[in-house]
């Protein structure tokens, strides 16, 4: 197992040592043990989790916000209820693609300024929906 002494993570993630030394004060990540020397050693899954924390932020969650999240992430969850959150996820975009069918022939018929229009009002959740679904892939790919 590879483990990160504080000035690694930090430059592996791409932030401060000082702010590993915070988001572990607040309990966001935690060292996985310490040296005879008492210095804290991180594994690889905290590095994985301040990527997470700074895409987080970069969304604008609260650091209180993100910390809620975290912990939700890490207890684990039934089988069946993962199994039931992916059922209702496909059911969902099932709907979705039902609806964009019947709107296709519509869209086809909007002026430039009214599809522009449209597209500015659906693009940010657009955006936002298929990196949710690209996150599911990559966790189902990365197994």
């Amino acid at each position: 197992m590879n483990l990160y002494r504080i000035g690694e993570l930090a430059k592996a993630a791409g932030i401060s040592e000082r702010t590993i030394d915070y988001y572990t004060k607040l309990g966001l990540i935690n060292p996985e043990k310490r040296t005879l020397k008492n210095y804290r050693l991180y594994n690889h899954e905290t590095l994985t989790t301040l990527k997470r924390i700074n895409q987080l932020k970069q969304e604008k969650y609260t650091l209180e916000e993100i910390k809620d999240m975290l912990e939700r992430w890490r207890t684990v969850a039934e089988e069946s209820e993962v199994t039931d959150k992916l059922t209702q996820l496909e059911i969902q975009i099932q709907k979705l693609e039902r609806e964009v069918n019947e709107i296709n022939p519509l869209l086809k018929e909007l002026k430039p300024n009214q599809a522009r229009a449209a597209l500015s009002n659906i693009l940010p959740k657009g955006a936002a929906c298929i990196e949710s679904l690209q996150i599911l892939l990559n966790h189902f790919t990365s197994m």
